[in-house]
């Protein structure tokens, strides 16, 4: 999975690379190109009836494909230059026809890939003008006709079309960037709230050990050096993928916490004073490491909230192990929903993880009125269709 990762990543940055490249150096290979073609029925052999191609006139073929290199800075401008070369061509040399009029289907496809409606309007409205002109000084036939306006729209459409395309891209990756900061934030709400709630309890409750009890201040100070150390680590860890995608052979990314993770967090929460007792049901199997880490985080998050609000002495954690689901039960005997609330940044966090799954997070008041529980369901895929 790494280096298919690794190898999509090199991808993006070589797509990323071509679509950022210099406009002008881009312009320019266009510019050579529509030459290029341009060139071609100068140097193919002319039937004998028809005079020679001369050098004025293929001089004169250049001059309307110059103004394609400032095509993006000054389109209307270099539409006029194109227009006005292309006239003077036809009035005053005698020079071999071309196939296509290249160099207007080109500036006609970035006015209308770049430019804003006025201009385009504006656009439309000289080539209406234009082609019957240019049409009227070659063959005057309607066949010619038809075929310009054809080719003209079409070239028309095309720009219209990566206009779109280009939108639509930009609205892609505006919403895959706005899915990546609310899964950041997600992440550092997890790690910090849960770090600092246990900071907090340890140090609230270290004065009082300190007269009291002596050895419980010690377990204390070394339970918030812990779960400092703990925050560090796994804050280290993100802001080390964040950096990933910027820096080429960088060190591949740690796994997130999983299923093997969950000991230790519930050791630390009774290293705070508050007694957890954890059991699961059904067949216990391995699950997928995304899934693994969401089950994590909403267990870390739902024994932050108890830690920080319910003042429990117990909380139950449950893990159901189901055929085509893993369902996750965190209930303790505190003082129950606070009134007036409809859930933090915490449960909200909670329920979009359980979403990203196809999962449903269930929240409120415990068995028989007491205390709080979080109830959440997350289907797991079946072994085909598992990817780590």
């Amino acid at each position: 999975m790494r280096e298919s990762g690794g190898y999509a990543r090199e991808r993006w940055n070589r797509c990323r690379a071509l679509g950022t490249a210099n406009p002008l150096v881009v312009d320019i290979g266009v510019a050579l190109l529509v030459q290029a073609a341009m060139t071609m029925p100068f140097v193919v052999p002319r039937p004998a009836d028809l005079p020679p191609a001369t050098w004025p006139a293929y001089g004169l073929t250049t001059l309307t494909v110059i103004p394609l290199v400032w095509r993006r800075r000054a389109p209307v401008a270099v539409l006029l230059a194109v227009l006005a070369a292309s006239a003077l061509y036809k009035l005053a040399l005698e020079g071999p026809g071309q196939p296509l009029p290249y160099t207007g289907l080109v500036i006609v496809y970035t006015i209308a890939a770049l430019s804003p409606p006025a201009k385009r309007l504006a656009t439309t409205i000289l080539l209406l003008a234009a082609i019957p002109a240019s049409v009227g000084l070659n063959t005057r036939s309607a066949r010619e006709l038809t075929f310009s306006f054809f080719v003209f729209a079409a070239a028309y459409v095309f720009g219209r079309l990566t206009d779109a395309r280009r939108r639509a891209n930009r609205i892609e990756a505006e919403q895959a960037a706005a899915r990546e900061r609310a899964r950041i934030a997600r992440e550092m709400h997890d790690i910090l709230s849960h770090a600092v709630s246990l900071m907090i309890v340890q140090a609230e409750a270290g004065p009082v050990a300190v007269r009291t009890a002596p050895e419980r201040a010690e377990a204390a100070f070394d339970a918030i050096s812990e779960a400092g150390r703990d925050a560090m680590v796994q804050l280290r860890r993100m802001l080390g993928v964040l950096r990933e995608g910027d820096e080429p052979g960088g060190a591949p990314r740690e796994p997130q916490p999983g299923l093997a993770g969950l000991p230790g967090l519930l050791d630390r929460i009774r290293a705070s004073g508050l007694d957890v007792v954890y059991g699961t049901t059904g067949a216990a199997r391995p699950l997928p490491d995304t899934i693994g880490a969401t089950v994590f985080r909403i267990v870390q998050e739902a024994l932050t909230n108890t830690v920080k609000h319910a003042a429990a002495r117990t909380v139950s954690v449950r893990l159901t192990y189901g055929e085509g689901d893993v369902c996750v039960e965190v209930v303790d005997d505190g003082r129950g929903p606070r009134s007036g609330s409809g859930g933090g940044h915490g449960l909200v966090g909670i329920r979009e993880r359980a979403a990203a799954h196809g999962g449903t997070a269930v929240t409120g008041q415990g068995p028989d009125g007491r205390g709080f529980e979080v109830r959440v369901r997350v289907p797991v895929p079946s072994v085909a269709g598992v990817t780590r």
